[in-house]
């Protein structure tokens, strides 16, 4: 009997951690609390639909909880959404996490998020197996297909810079923090040291004190030079295994290391998820060689052609570096900061950011954001830039990226890019 009364008692407490009080959501707003079958199934509709970016996203969500169903205000929605922007992890994902977890607590929480991102996963993870079972011969009309790709790729991260930039630079301490971390990721500083200074010296610069900021960016910038003077100057661009084979990989990561490289990227995926390209470079490409950059670039190019937030390239990574285990632990560790943070911190987190200081202190995290993402983008743009027919093909996709407002232009540059190559190669 006692026995029984303490599995009742667990629970109850079960229960308890994946419920909120209907009370409370109503008091929020007119939530319904809808079958967790049907919640599963509204967000598994979202992650089918999601094409072009979080923008398109965010917007396929505000049209349906503020302006068709009315679940929350206008207001509550870009509050919420002004939060997710300056955590780490994907803001569309986060938010269908918080608008599962309105309706039906943390269990409907798991079942948004798991809803928007399952359909891209399982694509993804069936082209990482394609890729991996059949290879890739790098010769012939395929050779140019992909190298036509991957110089649209790494046009379509040059767009990003540009637009993270264009929000986050605005004054000349943050294009100095930016500038500063570019530097260092070229030189192949830790992205970790790279984030914190940045945030560090610009929360000196503006909350406290200047001159102590500066004499902070100096000790940075000469510390820099040594590293320089020590390593010699040189891209970071190591040699890696041009072969897909499950075999090679495995011998190279272990699966820990795959979901603490995930983690990493998840945690660390502040202004959206194109900050995960340099953490995830460093560790699939320039510090353990899973994979090479040519591969990374397949990867990210394969993420643009589906319906899904852009760190699902994560789980090609994982793949290729772990076969099916390593797909699910890297992407279970990209994806599990934005679930724990939505279901256990969202609160707490939103009266962190009103402290001024706090906002300051993202604010040169977002800049240093920029400056890595410019320094990774450096990198791949020399591995993609094989002779005037990329150059060509690259300019071409940064103009259909900067010009085109169509929600599809990614996966249309892609098949486009891969097209021409085709026809390339026969001409």
């Amino acid at each position: 009997m006692a026995q029984g009364r303490g599995s009742r008692d667990t629970l109850v407490a079960s229960e308890g951690f994946l419920s909120t009080s209907r009370a409370a959501v109503s008091a929020v707003a007119g939530v319904p609390a809808e079958s967790l079958a049907r919640l599963f199934a509204r967000f598994l509709r979202f992650g089918s639909l999601a094409w072009g970016g979080p923008v398109a996203q965010i917007a396929m969500l505000r049209e349906t909880f503020v302006e068709d169903e009315r679940w929350v205000s206008s207001e509550h929605f870009n509050r919420v959404l002004a939060l997710y922007q300056v955590l780490p992890g994907p803001e569309a994902h986060e938010m269908c996490v918080y608008f599962g977890m309105l309706s039906r607590g943390r269990i409907g929480g798991i079942l948004g998020g798991l809803g928007f991102m399952l359909p891209g996963f399982v694509l993804m993870f069936v082209l990482s197996w394609l890729y991996v079972r059949y290879g890739v011969d790098r010769t012939g009309a395929l050779a140019v297909a992909f190298a036509t790709v991957q110089a649209a790729v790494a046009a379509l991260i040059v767009r990003a810079v540009y637009r993270i930039g264009s929000h986050a630079l605005l004054d000349g301490w943050l294009w100095a923090v930016a500038l500063v971390s570019f530097v260092a990721q070229v030189l192949g500083v830790s992205f970790a040291i790279i984030l914190a200074a940045g945030g560090l010296t610009y929360l000196l610069a503006r909350r406290a004190a200047p001159a102590i900021a500066i004499a902070f960016a100096i000790a940075g910038c000469a510390a820099l030079a040594v590293w320089a003077y020590r390593t010699g100057i040189q891209l970071p661009i190591p040699a890696a295994p041009d072969a897909v084979s499950g075999e090679t990989t495995r011998e190279s990561s272990s699966l820990a290391q795959l979901f603490v490289s995930g983690l990493k990227a998840g945690l660390l995926t502040f202004g959206g998820a194109y900050t995960a390209i340099p953490i995830l470079q460093h560790d699939a490409v320039m510090k353990s060689a899973w994979m090479s950059n040519a591969q990374f670039l397949d990867g990210l190019a394969l993420s643009g052609l589906l319906p899904a937030p852009l760190i699902i390239f994560a789980t090609f990574v994982g793949y290729i570096g772990g076969g099916p285990a390593g797909a699910l632990l890297l992407t279970a560790g990209a994806f599990l900061p934005a679930f724990a943070m939505t279901l256990l911190a969202h609160e707490p987190l939103e009266r962190l950011l009103h402290d001024p200081r706090a906002g300051t202190f993202l604010a040169g995290v977002m800049a240093a954001v920029v400056g890595l993402i410019a320094g990774t983008t450096v990198t791949l743009l020399i591995e993609s830039m094989s002779g005037i027919w990329t150059a060509l093909v690259f300019t071409l996709a940064l103009s259909a990226f900067f010009y085109s407002k169509s929600k599809l232009v990614v996966p249309l540059v892609i098949v486009a890019a891969a097209a021409l190559g085709g026809i390339a190669s026969v001409v």
